[in-house]
């Protein structure tokens, strides 16, 4: 495990060059006052001619539209940074109300201000889930079942219909495409580093949010119809959700796991330490948004070390959560992951139970694509969650940290850790009704 040292990146070369360099190539400098109004109206045609197209079928050209609207994004990064919150609020705050999460956009406006670079990546990571799941409200006006993957949310005949074809391949550029940007899956699995997402293209998304609430104002006035937001997944039985014991001085040796631990990459660790202090500071969401991408890294590195296919680490495949769990890989061979989970801790189970299992909270899921208020997350749920990472910090350190395992604090959640039987599975599920 001393790769976690050695890893300086998770993004692939290719991926790395579109997110941190191709949108810097172009230097121009474009007048705000043709981007955006004085009364902060988007004006959509400045930011659609950006977008390139292939040729041979005129389909959107990523690479090109990249590049040409790295640009439009500095000067309107540049834009927000010359606003006081005052000036933002009273160009802008009406225009994300579409999204039923107005305050988070405001959040985020803040954020900008500053160069907190896991602040600007916590941010994206908010702003698209609220984003997609907005978007899935404005679907329903036309459609009936709103797409699960935001790829095929944004490529739908429906949201063209509201907001127009130009528009969605704006916003294929920067999240839903795996040739574009692709910023939501990004930062949701992990890949990239605090330091490797640019605060423009954060700037971007938020603006391009309140464009897309005046697009759909006008919408909404044409056609007479009504935005209806659907309600928030709500977590029940949470007394089945309770699982380890947590408590300060626990995360207090977490923070030096943090530091020792080789579950963590060294480029990540930023990641961890502010996970860790999200949850003293009761923003159990925030902890959970930013945890569980880590442990996703984690569990990779450990997949890939143990089944001797490094170059699965910078990999974005689809479900594979899922791959790094299952008992066999796709050529059959079996797994080694989940045996070395197994043993002191039962992460496997406990993971499938959390992440996975369809009768389980699905947290990664729910959060990721904003089904799950914000605001009200409970700290039962965050306690679960932190709880299995301090395990997987001590299970995954080095033999010197035996002082660290034995841990008077520490060693009841080890205890619990290893006996732990999954809740969620439909065995599991099929017993307890029984």
């Amino acid at each position: 495990m001393a790769l976690s040292d050695s890893v300086t990146t998770c993004l692939s070369p290719p991926v790395h060059y579109v997110i941190c360099k191709l949108g810097f190539e172009k230097t121009d400098t474009y007048d705000i006052n043709n981007i955006v109004s004085e009364n902060g109206e988007v004006c959509w045609q400045a930011v659609t001619e950006h977008v390139c197209y292939l040729k041979s079928d005129q389909s959107v050209d990523y690479i090109e539209s990249i590049r040409s609207l790295g640009p439009v994004c500095e000067s309107v990064n540049l834009h927000f940074k010359s606003l006081t919150k005052e000036q933002f609020v009273i160009q802008y705050a009406l225009w994300f109300r579409w999204t039923n999460c107005s305050e988070l956009f405001l959040e985020v406006f803040d954020v900008l201000q500053y160069t907190q670079t896991t602040e600007v990546a916590l941010g994206l990571m908010k702003l698209t889930s609220c984003l997609e799941r907005a978007l899935g409200d404005v679907y329903l006006l036309i459609g009936k079942d709103c797409p699960f993957l935001l790829r095929d949310l944004l490529a739908s005949e429906q949201l063209a219909v509201v907001f127009g074809q130009a528009v969605m391949n704006v916003l294929r550029v920067f999240i839903g495409s795996p040739y574009g940007l692709n910023l939501r899956n990004v930062l949701w699995h992990g890949f990239a580093s605090p330091q490797e997402i640019p605060a423009k293209y954060c700037a971007m998304l938020l603006f391009l949010t309140a464009g897309l609430g005046q697009l759909l104002q006008t919408y909404l006035l044409q056609t007479k119809c009504i935005l209806v937001h659907r309600p928030y997944v709500i977590f029940v039985s949470l007394e089945e959700l309770d699982v380890f014991p947590l408590n300060h001085e626990m995360l207090s040796i977490a923070e030096e796991l943090v530091k020792l631990s080789s579950f963590v990459l060294k480029t990540m660790l930023p990641f961890w330490m502010d996970a860790l202090t999200a949850f003293k500071q009761s923003r159990y969401a925030d902890c959970v948004i930013l945890l569980l991408p880590q442990l996703e890294v984690g569990l990779r590195l450990l997949f890939t070390t143990t089944n001797k296919c490094p170059n699965r680490l910078l990999t974005a495949e689809v479900k594979f959560l899922s791959k790094m769990l299952a008992k066999h890989l796709d050529n059959e061979e079996v797994n080694q992951l989940p045996a070395v989970l197994e043993e002191p801790t039962m992460a496997s189970e406990f993971l499938w139970d959390f992440l996975n299992h369809q009768e389980g909270p699905r947290i990664r899921d729910r959060l990721s694509h904003g089904e799950i208020n914000l605001e009200a997350f409970p700290r039962k749920v965050a306690n679960q969650i932190v709880a299995l990472a301090i395990t997987l910090l001590c299970r995954f350190s080095d033999e010197d940290m035996f002082a660290f395992k034995e841990h008077m604090v520490i060693k009841p959640l080890m205890n619990c850790a290893s006996c732990y039987r999954s809740r969620f599975h439909p065995i599991s599920r099929l017993k307890k009704q029984v």
